[in-house]
């Protein structure tokens, strides 16, 4: 069965601190050091595994790994939840809403009547809450994996195990089944060194370990020797990295364009505070690599200084604002993204205006907005909260000002001619990546494009323009040099 029958998923959204995907992962994909599992009638003894997987990269690639450490101990991984034996679901707390459909489905994996092991991030940072709605699951912390295959055999003999202490086992070059055969998912370290004041996923991932550069590398090399064209750097925070080992996120990157291979990387997201200190040599290998995506993520969250100061930021917006206009002058064609948080806690409307403001000067090309909502644990929880209603009217303003802004953007890569390297294949189209990370979708029926023939250019580059444009998308054609 193709890729695409059997991955059930919604649209891609950048959020607050990276690419989010919901997904729940099949059993017929690429498997790294391990051959593709087909789905199978024949009853595994040690029992068949549904997993589903929620929020950034990071926790995708825990799920990955969750994945391939069952299949290496012998476990099947079942197509669907009736199919299943337990079921483990890598959890996001990053806000309310999420957690509230964390907990829902929590709920209703424990409606089977079969185990549960809730792994990911609320399984950390909240393990009350999680127990509160099934004592019987097994928690698995996001720095636990090594305990995986104990954790799932045990919750199978009906025996909860809390399994949330910190790891020193790095998560990198161990077995793992990639959700997307083109796309590697490399965490380069856990934790960070920030403590936002808003922030529950410190309390999941604890404080920075960076991971070596030579094991990095290999996980990569590895990668790629098994077909992956596009490279995802993910961490809680890109831009502390390396700052436990004397090294920073640049030299990994030198390291990285050091491999003799034709890929592509995707740097994820850096916390402005971290940015200044490496910024000549971080533009500059920016600038002059062909394999660096020209996307970066850098969340400024507020465009007053003194919520800045609140939430314990860490930056200022003149940091920010210089950030952003030094990089749009030294790479023009940028894809800037940043994230922005309304209603914090005494933020008044003045001061709101200002985030207003600084959003119309820089102009981002994505920005991630989010409604304030106090995550248990964290220093923002115990301030007095504004009214719900005023947030709203808030966040509705800053939709309006982004979707133009978006759009208004997006209209300047009308007409653009050039490759794309194709990395997902949807129901009805093919989408791929330009140089500046932007997603351009083929529909299927342009150029006698059907899904099969998209299929087979799947990790490839092709020739394509930009004909229309929208706030969230580009939509072209193939070029008659790339016609399947």
């Amino acid at each position: 069965m193709s890729l695409s029958k059997r991955i059930i998923k919604e649209k891609y959204f950048i959020k607050d601190h990276e690419f989010i995907k919901s997904i729940k992962i099949p059993n017929n994909l690429s498997s790294s050091r391990y051959a593709t599992i087909e789905s199978s009638n024949v009853s595994n003894p040690k029992g068949s595994i549904w997993i589903e997987a929620y929020g950034c990269p990071s926790n995708i690639a825990d799920s990955e790994i969750i994945k391939g450490l069952l299949i290496a101990d012998g476990f099947d991984i079942a197509g669907s939840k009736s199919e299943a034996d337990a079921s483990v679901i890598v959890t996001c707390s990053v806000k309310d809403s999420t957690e509230h459909k964390m907990i829902h489905r929590i709920r209703e994996m424990t409606n089977s009547g079969k185990p549960v092991v809730v792994a990911g991030c609320l399984a950390k940072a909240d393990s009350k809450k999680v127990r509160s709605t099934n004592s019987a699951v097994s928690l698995l912390g996001p720095n636990s994996l090594d305990r995986t295959v104990h954790v799932v055999r045990s919750a199978l003999r009906n025996k909860a195990i809390i399994a949330l202490e910190d790891s020193v086992v790095p998560k990198v070059n161990l077995p793992r089944v990639r959700l997307n055969k083109v796309v590697s998912i490399v965490e380069i370290s856990t934790g960070c060194l920030s403590e936002c004041s808003f922030c529950q996923t410190k309390i999941a991932r604890g404080q920075l370990m960076s991971y070596r550069i030579g094991d990095i590398i290999r996980q990569i090399k590895q990668d790629l020797s098994e077909g992956c064209k596009e490279v995802w750097l993910s961490s809680t925070d890109n831009g502390c990295y390396g700052r436990d080992i004397e090294l920073d996120l640049v030299d990994l990157l030198n390291s990285c364009m050091n491999i003799d291979a034709n890929f592509k990387i995707r740097v994820g997201m850096m916390n402005p505070m971290y940015i200044p200190s490496m910024e000549e040599k971080l533009v500059k290998i920016f600038k002059q690599d062909k394999k660096i995506f020209k996307f970066i993520h850098i969340p400024v969250q507020s465009g007053n200084d003194r919520i800045l100061k609140m939430m314990k930021r860490g930056h200022t917006v003149g940091i920010f604002r210089r950030l952003v206009r030094m990089l749009r002058s030294e790479i023009p064609w940028i894809t800037i993204a940043t994230d922005i948080i309304a209603g914090f806690p005494s933020e008044s409307d003045a001061e709101f205006q200002e985030t207003l403001s600084l959003i119309s000067e820089i102009r981002p090309d994505v920005v991630n907005i989010s409604k304030y909502s106090a995550r248990p644990g964290t220093d923002a929880s115990k301030m007095d909260r504004l009214d719900s209603q005023a947030i709203k009217k808030r966040t509705e303003k800053l939709h309006l000002l982004v979707k133009k802004i978006s759009n208004e953007q997006n209209q300047n890569w009308k007409n653009w001619r050039g490759r794309i390297l194709v990395d997902e294949i949807t129901t009805d189209a093919l989408i791929g990546r330009n140089f500046a990370y932007k997603p351009i979708f083929i529909p299927f029926g342009k150029c006698g494009l059907s899904k099969e023939l998209a299929e087979n250019k799947l990790g490839s580059e092709i020739e394509v323009e930009v004909e229309c444009a929208s706030p969230n998308a580009l939509r072209g054609s193939i070029l008659e040099q790339s016609r399947l």
